[in-house]
């Protein structure tokens, strides 16, 4: 939900949030995450503006896409991109060209199908041709499979819906975006973080920006 005006007068809400992070961060195995974003198509489209912010450029925009990723993030990307700019290619991510010096790749796993796959040499490829890679991930599934952060991903992105988050907590499909270190400065959404008051007392206030604006 929306943050109030002043978020630092609303310890519990905060406290929530910070564990929501926790949780997103451990089973992303990505030492970053926020709190939080609309819903996993959209999520991915912010983790396509961040590999741009960080990778692209008016000459390097290329993104490659996974044929198997969901079909409404699919859509959503190419909505997105289409302002900034950017082509989004998709093809099945084996058969990943990086000749045309994409600026970052998106995986999907599980596939919309279904199919569990280890990224991991193909997130590898992809850094070997300095490019930015998201995985949209499941965050149940990630109790049992290997974390995104495992297979080497720069950013991994979902819904929190897969835990069944009742509408009274501010809708159905929260998402969540965990980033490597290196990236969250340009991470977008609300970030928690633990400090002291001027007591030297343990506070939490959002960090590196005053309000979600």
């Amino acid at each position: 939900q929306y943050t109030p005006y002043q978020p630092e007068i609303s310890q519990g809400r905060l406290e929530a949030l910070l564990n929501f992070q926790t949780m997103v961060s451990d089973l992303t195995g990505l030492p970053v995450a926020n709190a939080s974003l609309l819903d996993e198509a959209t999520a991915a489209a912010e983790g396509m503006a961040l590999a741009y912010a960080v990778k692209g450029s008016p000459e390097r925009c290329t993104f490659l896409a996974a044929a198997d990723a969901h079909p409404q993030t699919l859509a959503l990307l190419r909505t997105r991109a289409e302002p900034l700019g950017i082509s989004v290619v998709t093809a099945v991510p084996g058969d990943f060209k990086f000749f045309s010096k994409p600026f970052g790749v998106l995986l999907q796993n599980p596939s919309t199908e279904g199919g569990v796959r280890d990224y991991a040499a193909l997130c590898a490829k992809a850094h070997e041709n300095d490019c930015f890679v998201v995985i949209a991930c499941d965050l149940l599934a990630l109790t049992l499979f290997k974390s995104p952060g495992a297979m080497g991903a720069d950013c991994a992105v979902g819904s929190s819906q897969r835990f069944g988050v009742p509408l009274g907590f501010g809708g159905p499909h929260a998402a969540f975006m965990a980033v490597t270190d290196a990236a969250k400065r340009l991470m977008p959404g609300r970030l928690v973080g633990v400090s002291k008051d001027s007591t030297g007392q343990p506070a939490l206030r959002l960090s590196l920006q005053t309000r979600e604006q």
